[in-house]
C-alpha cells in the first residue's frame, strides 16, 4: 500500500491534466496519481518522460532494457510490471527479459546492448561510470545518442525511486 494516498484525479483543478495524462499515457496509471498531489511535478514529469519514451532516436528496445535493468537493480517491481509488455513489443525477447538480472554472463546481448546494460549498471549502482564503461558506450553512439542514453538511465532512476520511496505498487486500490 502507497505510503499516502492516491490523489484524487476528479478534483476540477486537476482535469484538464488528468486529460493530458490520459491522452498521452492512455490511462492514469498509479504513478500518475501519486504525482497529481503537485500539478507541477507532474506536468514537468510528464514532459520529461514523454520525451525520453517516445521523442528520442535511441531504439525503443534499448530503452525498454535500460528501464527493465534499473527496475531489477533498484527493486522497483511496480516499474518493471508496467514495463515488460512494453519491451516485448519493442522487441526484447523473452530470453533477454529473463537474462537481464544476469546480464554479464549471458549470450543473450549483442556488444552494443552489453555497452548500454554496463552503462546503465554503473550509473544506477555506482553513480560514477568509469572511463572503460564510457568508451564501450562511445563505440556505438554519437553525442546525442550518449545525451538520450543517459538521460533514459537518469529518468528511469529517478521513477524507481519515487515509486519505491511512496510504496507504489500496481495491487493498490486507488
Amino acid at each position: 500500500m502507497a505510503r499516502i494516498p492516491y490523489a484524487d484525479p476528479d478534483v476540477p483543478e486537476r482535469r484538464a491534466l488528468v486529460d493530458r495524462i490520459r491522452a498521452e499515457r492512455g490511462d492514469l496509471l498509479h504513478l500518475y496519481r501519486m504525482l497529481l498531489h503537485s500539478g507541477p511535478v507532474a506536468e514537468g514529469w510528464l514532459g520529461y518522460l514523454t520525451a525520453v519514451r517516445h521523442h528520442m532516436k535511441l531504439s525503443g528496445a534499448l530503452r525498454e532494457m535500460v528501464i527493465m535493468l534499473v527496475a531489477h537493480l533498484n527493486g522497483a517491481p511496480y516499474e518493471a510490471e508496467q514495463h515488460a509488455p512494453i519491451a516485448r513489443k519493442e522487441g526484447v525477447t523473452e530470453e533477454q527479459l529473463a537474462a537481464l538480472p544476469r546480464w554479464e554472463s549471458s549470450d543473450r546481448f549483442d556488444p552494443r546492448e552489453r555497452a548500454v546494460l554496463a552503462y546503465t549498471q554503473a550509473m544506477t549502482r555506482d553513480i560514477h561510470v568509469s572511463d572503460e564503461i564510457f568508451a564501450a558506450v562511445r563505440l556505438h553512439f554519437d553525442e546525442e545518442g550518449i545525451v538520450e542514453l543517459t538521460a533514459a538511465v537518469a529518468a528511469y532512476n529517478m521513477v524507481s525511486r519515487f515509486l519505491e520511496a511512496l510504496q507504489i505498487h500496481s495491487h493498490d486500490a486507488t
